[in-house]
C-alpha cells in the first residue's frame, strides 16, 4: 500500500503528540517536513529517513512527500499544530490528484488555539473565530473584513501570526479595528512558545495589547463582551450559570 500520513505535531514536544500521531510516525519509513520540525521529531524516531525543505517551500515539501509515498515508502508529512489548520493538509490534498495510487490519511494535532487557550484558562468556551494576521497569502483587505465581522458578531478571537519583522504594525491595526466595537478594557491574553522551552503568557486589556511587541511564535486571544479575568485566567462564559 502506498500511504502518506499528514501529521499535526501539536506544539512540537513529545508530550503533545496524540496517540494517532505517534502510531503514524512509528509506521512511517520516511519523515518529511520543514527543517525545524524534522529536527524536533527525528530524535524521537531514530533510523528513519528524513526529507526536509526550508520555510516557504510548502508545495515542494508536499510533492516530495507524495513522491516518496508513490515510490512505495510509507511517509509522514509533518507540520506543527493541526495539519488542517494553517497546516499541510490543504496544499498536499490539492496535489494529490497527480498521485492517484497514494492513500492519504490526515492525522489531527493540537493547534495553537487549543494549547494556548489551555494556558490562559478558558477564553474559547463559547463561539469563537480564528484569524491569521499574515497577509502573505491573504490580502490585508480580506483580513480587515474578517476582523470587523468577528468584532461585530462579538466572537472571542484567536489571532495567529500577529506580528513579524516585516509586519510590525499588523497587531496594532487589528486592535484598532476591534476597538471600533469593543471597549479598551476587553480582556485579552497572549502565549508565546506554547508548550516549548521559554513559554511565556500574559493577560491584559485590548487597549494595552495594541502596543505589545510580539512575534510569529505568539498566539493572541481577544475576549468577547462577556469574557472576564480572575487570578490571571481568562474565561468566556458558556452560559451554564444562567441555566435553571
Amino acid at each position: 500500500m502506498k500511504r502518506l500520513y499528514i501529521v499535526g505535531l501539536g506544539p512540537g514536544e513529545e508530550r503533545y503528540l496524540t496517540a494517532q500521531a505517534r502510531k503514524a510516525l512509528s509506521d512511517a519509513q520516511v519523515l518529511c517536513g520543514y527543517t525545524v520540525y524534522i529536527e524536533l521529531i527525528a530524535p524521537l524516531y531514530p533510523g528513519k529517513e528524513c526529507l526536509s525543505t526550508p520555510m516557504t517551500k510548502e508545495r515542494e515539501r508536499c510533492r516530495l512527500a507524495l513522491q516518496s509515498a508513490q515510490a512505495g515508502r510509507t511517509t509522514a508529512l509533518v507540520c506543527s499544530g493541526d495539519a488542517g489548520v494553517y497546516g499541510m493538509a490543504g496544499p498536499c490534498l490539492e496535489l494529490a490528484g497527480e498521485y492517484p495510487e497514494v492513500e492519504i490519511e490526515v492525522v489531527p494535532g493540537v493547534t495553537a488555539a487549543l494549547s494556548g487557550a489551555a494556558v490562559l484558562g478558558a477564553p474559547l468556551m463559547n463561539d469563537f473565530a480564528v484569524i491569521s494576521l499574515s497577509d502573505l497569502l491573504t490580502p490585508w483587505e480580506v483580513i480587515e473584513k474578517r476582523l470587523r465581522c468577528a468584532g461585530a458578531g462579538d466572537f472571542a478571537l484567536c489571532l495567529y501570526n500577529p506580528m513579524s519583522k516585516k509586519r510590525r504594525d499588523h497587531l496594532r491595526r487589528a486592535c484598532d479595528i476591534l476597538l471600533e466595537t469593543r471597549p479598551p478594557e476587553t480582556v485579552c491574553g497572549w502565549v508565546k512558545n506554547i508548550g516549548r522551552r521559554g513559554q511565556e503568557s500574559r493577560v491584559l486589556t485590548l487597549g494595552a495589547l495594541r502596543d505589545e511587541g510580539l512575534d510569529m511564535f505568539t498566539t493572541v486571544f481577544i475576549g468577547s463582551s462577556g469574557t472576564w479575568e480572575k487570578g490571571g485566567k481568562m474565561v468566556t462564559p458558556r452560559g451554564y450559570e444562567a441555566k435553571p
